[in-house]
């Protein structure tokens, strides 16, 4: 069984219809997934986050830069499609090279000391 950001997120999502409170819904969360999930699925679930995170801070330096205003509304839709798939490949080579920025090896660490994974 393949555990993905996408899973834990509409598990999570189910149960916020429950009557506990949102603490104990991703600990209840995290628990039913621990008894099936392996320690290589959880660090890619964790890797994942990572990259994802790293998607976001390369998306926000990017606005930083300011825009030239000599392209078209189509090619600059098309440019902003590429650009995007340009820094989730990034984002995922930086993740995936060596140990990434730490994130992924961290939070795995935690969840396993803290949710017994």
């Amino acid at each position: 069984m393949s555990i993905s950001l996408d899973s834990l997120a509409s598990s999570y999502t189910s149960q916020i219809s429950s009557s506990t409170s949102g603490t104990d819904k991703l600990e209840n969360t995290l628990n039913n997934t621990s008894s099936s999930s392996t320690d290589d699925e959880l660090m890619d679930v964790c890797k994942q986050f990572e990259a994802y995170f790293i998607e976001q801070v390369l998306k926000e330096m990017k606005n930083t830069i300011p825009e030239t205003e000599s392209t078209s509304a189509s090619m600059s839709q098309l440019k902003d499609y590429y650009e995007d798939q340009l820094l989730t490949e990034y984002s995922s080579d930086i993740a995936n090279q060596g140990d990434g920025i730490g994130l992924a090896q961290t939070l795995y660490e935690q969840m396993k000391r803290n949710y017994n994974l």
